[in-house]
């Protein structure tokens, strides 16, 4: 699908009806912005929430202290490195 808009004086871009219902955007939504070569890619920002519970989580970072988790992931990136 290929649908024109027009940039106005302050930069601003109206993001055409048939764009916003083929991404499921509405009023409030958050895209992005995506450069590829010499075209821009506009896609929906996923919300976050909708992804919890979608990864599987090693069992010893289950119930683990956030800061714990991302020492051992540094520590782990570390020694890989080396």
């Amino acid at each position: 699908m290929d649908v024109a808009a027009r940039v106005t004086s302050k930069g601003q871009v109206t993001v055409p009806k048939a764009v916003r219902e083929a991404l499921g955007v509405s009023e409030g939504d958050a895209i992005i912005f995506r450069i590829e070569g010499n075209r821009a890619v506009v896609a929906r920002t996923p919300d976050f929430l909708e992804l919890a519970g979608t990864l599987r989580i090693p069992a010893t970072k289950k119930n683990a202290a956030w800061d714990n988790v991302i020492k051992s992931t540094r520590a782990i990136r570390a020694a890989k490195k080396s």
